[in-house]
């Protein structure tokens, strides 16, 4: 069969993409990631630019320590694994991280994913079947939308943390033989936190479960980093925790599942990413342990983040920008329009200013935005210089007024 009516369809499709404002460009990085970059265009000379969009919270993505702890377990331990975790994938790399997060994040047992996305995708159709019913927010992360696609369990999406709807759902599916509800701890396009004691109440009165994607929080929010859980208080009343190695934690790959015992062991026999993946490779493992290392022993880099954060909100919102209150670095400008966001976006880069427009299908049309993620290792010249950039770029795209 011609490829050439499969071609055309897919190129109307680009063009639709480009022609609505929403085509998403991948800038090459010839440095480390850091809050200054030096990026290159196709064909043009690399150009020093303030990075205000990495999940880089912590700085330690080019901590000299996380990149020789990576370096020290590549030459001991070696590149890859070349295999899964139970031919012969596992090392003692493997189980010393799992033990370390679980020790960190306070649970009973840890299993190591090639991502976070892996996880979600991984956990919902091992621990349910079709008597069950699973619970989700409508803002959930599209891994974990993913991952209750493959369950065969019966789902309900509730509006975004709406208690009173999840309370409906839960009744709805009163008589599943199980109940599962599921969130984003942060939500990503949002940077607001879900209210996890009105939900870990709600899984208490109706016998459900509780899963917590955690990415955008492991390593920065509650008191000591250890995530939503912890800042609420409900640690020991979440029974899953998904999270990444890949933000926070140094910002390589990898992900995890971390909660109680029973729940793990079965993941490590059934859940089909870990079975048939590759396992985290030995560097990543190295780098991630360090990185937990810096975090314990440097907890003033949260209450930078922290401070930062603060300054930068009060800054964009002082400037006229809507910007929702919160405490999260996820620090959302929404613009709506997807073309001024695209050529808000143009103009910060012209301006030495990296910050990404999020465009349809990442978020809802009419809700096209630009996140900023501030960093601990961002200074606070940093964050001034970018909040003038941002007045001026959205003065000359007509966001704001003359």
């Amino acid at each position: 069969m011609s490829f050439e009516p499969y071609r055309q369809r897919f190129r109307a499709a680009l063009k639709e993409i480009e022609e609505a404002g929403m085509w998403k460009r991948e800038r090459e990085i010839t440095t480390a990631q850091r809050p200054r970059l030096s990026l290159r265009e196709p064909g043009g000379a690399p150009r020093l630019t303030l990075n205000l969009c990495a999940n880089n919270y912590l700085g330690l993505a080019d901590h000299p320590e996380v990149i020789e702890a990576a370096c020290r377990a590549a030459r001991e331990h070696g590149f890859g694994m070349a295999s899964v975790r139970f031919i012969c994938g596992t090392q003692d790399l493997h189980r010393e991280l799992e033990a370390r997060i679980s020790r960190f994040l306070g649970t009973e047992d840890t299993i190591l994913y090639g991502s976070c996305f892996d996880a979600n995708g991984g956990l919902f159709e091992t621990l349910l079947g079709p008597e069950d019913a699973i619970l989700t927010d409508e803002l959930n992360h599209a891994s974990i939308i993913d991952g209750v696609r493959l369950a065969k369990a019966k789902r309900r999406i509730f509006k975004h943390s709406d208690m009173a709807d999840l309370r409906a759902g839960l009744e709805e599916h009163r008589s599943a033989r199980g109940r599962l509800i599921v969130t984003d701890g942060v939500f990503s396009m949002h940077g607001d936190l879900a209210r996890l004691p009105e939900i870990c109440g709600l899984a208490e009165e109706h016998g459900a479960l509780v899963v917590v994607d955690d990415s955008h929080a492991t390593g920065l929010v509650g008191p000591t980093g250890r995530g939503t859980p912890e800042r609420f208080g409900v640690q020991g009343r979440v029974d899953v925790v998904t999270s990444t190695l890949g933000k926070a934690l140094g910002g390589g790959s990898g992900g995890f599942a971390s909660g109680r015992a029973e729940l793990i062991a079965l993941l490590r026999q059934r859940s089909r990413p870990y079975l048939f993946s590759n396992s985290v490779a030995p560097p990543i493992a190295g780098g991630a342990l360090k990185a937990l290392d810096i975090l314990e022993r440097e907890p003033e880099r949260v209450e930078r983040l922290r401070a930062s954060t603060r300054r930068f909100r009060e800054a964009m919102t002082g400037a006229g920008f809507s910007i929702a209150p919160g405490e999260h670095p996820i620090v959302p400008i929404v613009i709506g329009d997807e073309r001024k966001t695209a050529a808000m976006a143009e103009d910060l880069f012209r301006r030495g200013v990296l910050a990404v427009g999020f465009t349809y299908p990442v978020v809802p049309k009419g809700q096209a935005r630009i996140r900023v993620q501030v960093s601990a290792a961002h200074t606070p010249e940093d964050l001034d210089h970018a909040v003038r950039c941002f007045v001026e770029a959205a003065r000359a795209v007509g966001v704001l007024p003359p």
